[in-house]
């Protein structure tokens, strides 16, 4: 089984405003609300590529409550810590040709918080996968991930870890078995810009040496490295398509991978099938459907056949 951990979600309200004016009454072209933050994009798109899943994370308020009302109609599996203070952020995703975003407060959590979801993190068994993913919410130390892990750490579990700057180097101690930076965090992480690709899979293996077994680098309209625990790097460039939306695709990438893993364990499937489920994303208003990640995936086939 595979647990997401999203400890500060949100609901995503995405408008579409065409020829947005500043100072000016402005008319929506559509607009959506799903239930958002990164460990929970993950376990979206895993169920969309049927692999079980639980979302687990703290929500508040009336947001949370309807964060988990929207995630029961979509039938995406969940078992949230509901903290006693605050509400569950909203983040404002504005589209007008190009995406902005205002990303809200959200609540200030407390220790007994964390404590609860690491109560709820003992039911993992050995052999289950962990996704620790995204921000974390006010009152959260930097190493509240590798204080979770901690928690865990009896247990032989894959770790997985998708975050920036601290939170992601204090997990390192714990061998997690894949982490998914971008190039912007590995700037932050090394203070120098990868001008290559070479660059990046030396910063890969600089991250490998700290303590990660594999490393899976997003690179938007470059595509993708991987840098395995076996020595072996894969790397493609971005699928062609028309782009609809940024929003996600690292999510979709990184679950992508982990469902294509847990299929036979064969790095060079996952890889692929994170790359159709990234491009399905890109290329979709929303997230991507079951079948466009597999035309996708095909149509990858054929052009590394070829």
């Amino acid at each position: 089984m595979i647990y997401t951990v999203t400890l500060n979600p949100c609901l995503d309200y995405v408008v579409a405003v065409p020829g947005f004016q500043s100072g000016r009454v402005n008319r929506a072209g559509y607009e959506r609300i799903v239930p958002g933050g990164k460990g929970i994009n993950v376990s979206y798109v895993l169920n969309i590529l049927k692999q079980d899943n639980l979302a687990l994370g703290l929500v508040g308020g009336f947001t949370g409550a309807e964060i988990e009302r929207l995630m029961t109609k979509d039938n995406i599996q969940h078992d949230f810590v509901y903290i006693q203070n605050g509400n569950s952020r909203i983040d404002v995703q504005m589209v007008d040709g190009i995406e902005s975003s205002i990303n809200g407060v959200g609540p200030l959590i407390t220790q007994e918080d964390i404590d609860a979801l690491c109560d709820k993190l003992q039911q993992l068994e050995d052999g289950d996968t962990l996704v620790l993913s995204g921000s974390v919410p006010r009152g959260a130390r930097d190493t509240v991930y590798s204080d979770i892990l901690r928690s865990v750490s009896h247990k032989d579990i894959y770790i997985v870890v998708d975050a920036k700057g601290p939170l992601l180097l204090n997990t390192l101690k714990y061998k997690p078995f894949l982490i998914k930076p971008n190039r912007q965090e590995m700037i932050d992480i090394f203070y120098v810009k990868p001008d290559s690709i070479d660059d990046i899979i030396r910063y890969a293996k600089s991250m490998q040496s700290m303590g990660a077994r594999n490393v899976l680098v997003s690179l938007s309209a470059d595509g993708a490295v991987l840098v395995t625990e076996n020595g072996d790097i894969y790397r493609h460039s971005a699928m062609e398509g028309k782009v609809h939306n940024t929003v996600g695709c690292g999510d979709s990438m990184l679950a992508g991978f982990l469902a294509g893993y847990h299929q036979n364990q064969n790095y060079v499937e996952a890889f692929q099938l994170s790359l159709a489920a990234a491009s399905a994303n890109a290329f979709h208003e929303g997230r991507g459907t079951y079948a466009e990640i597999m035309q996708l995936l095909d149509r990858l086939h054929r052009e590394i056949d070829e």
